[in-house]
């Protein structure tokens, strides 16, 4: 990849892995939404992925290392896809970006919730949900931690969605 990029920057490296507009959204949907299959996020996609653009970041994010992907045991025609430790290693970028989002865009409560916790939560809450990650993803022994960090991110977004508007 160094011999096709502009330049040797690290801000524009990794802007030609995730600067498109599908491949965050797409770590996204693997790390907070738990949909680990292609069916699984294209249907549950909030801003309605288009199928082949849906397959060409999986692809692409495969090949950058971002994601894995292996054979489905219960379904011969499907894929799971696991992040990989450099896509958990965005969860703090991904939490600065949501904390902005908040601060800045009229983003609505119930997505902004998680982004929210997060941010309050800092730097310990951080770890403990890329521990849990690697729990989940990479097969890693999983740490003592209180609650899950990922079940109290769910429950807060289904407690928002139940909230009259």
């Amino acid at each position: 990849m160094k011999n096709q990029s502009r330049s040797g920057c690290p801000i524009n490296l990794t802007l030609e892995i995730l600067g498109d507009s599908w491949s965050l959204i797409v770590i996204r949907d693997v790390m907070f939404g738990n949909r680990r299959r292609y069916r699984e996020l294209l249907t549950h996609s909030e801003e309605g992925i288009a199928s082949n653009v849906l397959a060409d970041r999986l692809k692409r994010l495969v090949g950058a290392g971002l994601l894995s992907k292996v054979d489905d045991p219960g379904h011969k025609q499907s894929s799971i896809y696991s992040l990989t430790e450099p896509s958990i290693q965005l969860v703090p970028l991904l939490v600065q970006m949501g904390a902005w989002g908040c601060r800045h865009t009229p983003a609505s409560k119930e997505l902004s919730i998680r982004a929210q916790l997060l941010e309050e939560g800092g730097p310990q809450m951080w770890a403990d949900f890329m521990d849990e990650l690697r729990t989940h993803h990479l097969g890693s022994p999983a740490a003592p931690h209180a609650k899950s960090v990922g079940a109290r991110l769910q429950a807060a977004y289904e407690k928002m969605l139940a909230e009259p508007a």
